[in-house]
């Protein structure tokens, strides 16, 4: 088992080759349920021996194929390591071959599928990440998408919010990450302080945006075409665990 980090993964997948170790299976620690049958090792992360790994995968597999690797990692689903462990185990016992589009086996198909998933989440957050201005003058949105994607959300928000400080944060994984108008940096809050900070989000919000925010809602408002109403088709596009995080939306909760 590993510490559940990149590193630690792509350190594990080292262990297993130089131990030439078979019947690996791999898990991170906060999900290990120990049994009298299996043989525990513990792997702790080496940035080394982590590197090594992800040269090695950048010299065999493409650009697109890694960055499925990593967005599958980023999926955090329940035996998704193991998934790329065997997938990177497959690349190395096979330096040189086209392999990435081989979908007739397992666990290529798996990273392409579960990548594609956690992608779809990634795209759908950068268009439902809803700012608000407060009184510092830092915007501040929230979230609780189901994979772990702030980490992607970095470059489409350093590039489009360029000229101001922000926080995006993750309320399942509680951190987020903040933009400074110079670089990002990951940042966690006390969950009392964090709770206490939401509570008094609306005293704390600029005028401005309370009043933007009442000009949008009563623009959406106003533009929703009620004869039209497709709640289906709706919800496929916008699914309902967006909607409290978003503005337009408060006028139907």
């Amino acid at each position: 088992m590993f510490d559940g980090s990149l590193e630690g993964l792509l350190t594990s997948i080292f262990e297993v080759f130089e131990r030439k170790t078979k019947d690996v299976n791999l898990v991170e620690e906060y999900r290990y349920r120990p049994s009298a049958f299996d043989r525990n090792i513990v792997i702790s992360s080496n940035s080394e021996k982590a590197n090594r790994v992800w040269k090695g995968l950048q010299k065999n597999i493409s650009t697109s194929a890694l960055r499925d690797f990593y967005q599958c990692f980023l999926s955090e689903q329940e035996g998704i390591s193991q998934v790329l462990l065997d997938f990177a185990c497959y690349v190395f016992n096979n330096p040189g071959k086209d392999i990435e589009q081989n979908f007739g086996d397992k666990n290529v198909l798996k990273v392409s599928q579960v990548s594609k998933q956690v992608y779809r989440e990634k795209h759908r957050f950068e268009a439902f990440v809803r700012f608000k201005s407060t009184s510092d003058d830092i915007y501040f949105a929230t979230g609780e998408p189901d994979f772990n994607i702030l980490p992607l959300l970095i470059n489409h928000f350093q590039k489009r919010y360029a000229d101001q400080k922000w926080v995006i944060y993750d309320m399942k994984r509680n951190y987020g990450i903040f933009y400074d108008l110079f670089s990002v940096t990951t940042v966690t809050i006390d969950a009392d302080e964090l709770k206490h900070k939401l509570k008094k989000e609306n005293q704390a919000l600029s005028q401005t945006e309370k009043e933007f925010q009442k000009l949008w809602q009563v623009y959406f408002k106003s533009t929703n075409i009620e004869s039209r109403k497709n709640t289906k088709l709706h919800l496929r596009h916008v699914p309902k665990r967006y909607w409290k995080y978003l503005v337009e939306k408060q006028v139907e909760l």
